[in-house]
């Protein structure tokens, strides 16, 4: 008897010896969250080197086809510069000029662009109340509707023209809008990745350009 060894009884499992954690499945779990987390890395970083890719590929049409009208976003004056000479050329019968800040008259931008009165006159309208790219994109489709234009030729800077495009299209409905993507600096041969200045710009516009393709996987609110 003095040799028999009993096992210690344990009250709070009533003798029962408590159950081990599994290791093996905790690590399991760890290991698919980490690939998890290096997949959306990647998808991320390949995202941005394909949208930088596109970009930086943009050149100014030499020619494009004539439009009803043009529509050019603020934000540069070699934008407003682009719109207004397509203008003069012809290209269309008016020209929105978009996001205007309410204290911008239209003698101001004349005067910055070089442009004739008679032009601003005739055929220019300013909207002042868009704030950003969501309200270039409705008050552009509004000002088209009411005009009864069915084409457009759409100026804005070659990082910013993929997210304007998705934006305006996406509730353009048949209005068809040819791209004029303004080149500012040549981002080319992967130039960009040596400007810091350019590379924040792109890496900015990917995030808000993702940002703009989930908003528009969300049902509509009533």
């Amino acid at each position: 008897m003095d040799n028999m060894r009993f096992a210690p009884y344990d009250e709070e499992t009533h003798g029962k010896a408590a159950p081990l954690p599994n290791r093996r499945s905790r690590n399991r779990g760890l290991r698919f969250l980490l690939l998890l987390f290096f997949v959306l890395c990647g998808l991320i970083a390949g995202g941005f080197a394909a949208f930088a890719h596109y970009v930086s590929g943009l050149r100014t049409p030499a020619n494009v086809s004539k439009a009803d009208a043009i529509i050019v976003l603020t934000g540069g004056q070699w934008r407003l510069e682009a719109a207004l000479d397509l203008l003069k050329e012809g290209k269309a019968k008016r020209l929105l000029i978009s996001g205007v800040h309410p204290s911008t008259g239209p003698n101001a931008i004349r005067a910055a662009t070089g442009s004739d009165i008679g032009l601003f006159s005739c055929c220019v309208d300013i909207d002042r109340e868009a704030l950003d790219t969501i309200g270039n994109a409705q008050e552009s489709v509004k000002w088209l509707r009411e005009n009864r234009f069915e084409s457009a030729i759409l100026v804005t800077n070659n990082y910013h023209m993929p997210r304007s495009l998705l934006e305006i299209n996406r509730i353009a409905g048949d209005v068809e809008v040819t791209p004029y993507p303004v080149v500012n600096t040549r981002l080319d041969n992967g130039r960009w990745l040596a400007e810091p200045g350019a590379l924040r710009v792109l890496v900015t516009e990917y995030v808000k350009y993702v940002a703009s393709l989930a908003r528009g996987m969300l049902p509509l609110q009533g």
